[in-house]
């Protein structure tokens, strides 16, 4: 792929070579040297990036999945992949992970970058909704992700642990296009499966044995 207007390059990956292997570890153990939420305590050693990395390059040749890393000077300075959720009822979704940003590349629109590039993928791949989460803590990525769209739909307090201390696990979503003939019912009594609580009367269709389960 050609650089961008501002030296920048984007690139997807399917596979790695040792320079890609050695760029990622470089990004993830100084992120994670700074505490940030990517998924390692402490600075994780070469042998177990290259692990996850492998096992993130197998979902992306399956389709599921897809990587992008942005390179400055020829190096890696950003990165973030977004992936299918698992089981036939929610693979039309996504979840946007591990975005994070060499500590020397900060504060020069990066992670925006990387945010927009992979939401305008995954659009392009035909996903519906984006889910990601954030530490609580991380207020500077709860802003990035309200500003590009992400709306917040809950959040499970203490959930995420840091050693003994505990922070809330944010959680949000942006919707992104649906296909032609999709019929939204949201939480009306109504469609497959639906059944009635009390009060609520028996959903289209069915009996009231029926939607009591009788």
């Amino acid at each position: 792929m050609e650089p961008g207007a501002d030296g920048r390059e984007p690139d997807w990956p399917v596979t790695a070579d040792e320079a890609l292997y050695a760029d990622v570890h470089r990004v993830v153990a100084a992120v994670a040297a700074l505490g940030g939420a990517v998924g390692w305590l402490s600075e994780p050693p070469r042998a177990e990036v290259d692990s996850w990395l492998d096992g993130l390059l197998v979902q992306v040749r399956q389709g599921r999945a897809r990587l992008l890393v942005v390179r400055r000077g020829g190096r890696v300075a950003a990165l973030g992949y977004w992936v299918r959720l698992a089981g036939v009822v929610f693979e039309h979704n996504a979840e946007l992970r591990k975005v994070m940003t060499h500590p020397g590349a900060r504060r020069s629109g990066l992670a925006r970058r990387v945010v927009r590039t992979l939401v305008e993928d995954a659009r392009r791949a035909a996903v519906e909704v984006l889910v990601l989460d954030v530490r609580g803590n991380n207020h500077a990525a709860l802003d990035l992700y309200a500003s590009e769209g992400f709306t917040v739909y809950g959040r499970l307090p203490d959930f995420v642990a840091v050693g003994p201390e505990r922070f809330d696990r944010v959680c949000l979503y942006r919707e992104l296009d649906r296909p032609p003939g999709v019929r939204r019912h949201g939480g009306r009594v109504e469609g497959p499966g639906a059944s009635a609580g009390p009060g609520r009367g028996a959903p289209p269709g069915t009996s009231g044995s029926a939607a009591r389960g009788a």
